[in-house]
């Protein structure tokens, strides 16, 4: 896996995914939304943490400095 993912993509999906995350457990977003949106989060950390995203890679996207 080459990394595909820039500093500032990464900051991005990290603070989305608190949010998410923050949002969910004050109960402020519940039900399936709820849990599908808990699950976007956590893909967004794991991208995030190994800084390669699959979907970027079937668009030929990089936000990565080369």
């Amino acid at each position: 896996m080459k990394a595909n993912m820039g500093s500032a993509d990464r900051l991005v999906r990290i603070l989305i995914a608190i949010v998410v995350g923050v949002l969910y457990y004050q109960g402020v977003i519940t039900g399936t939304m709820g849990a599908v949106l808990l699950i976007l989060a956590g893909v967004f950390v794991l991208t995030s943490l190994v800084s390669f995203c699959p979907l970027y890679t079937l668009f030929g996207w990089s936000t990565c400095k080369r």
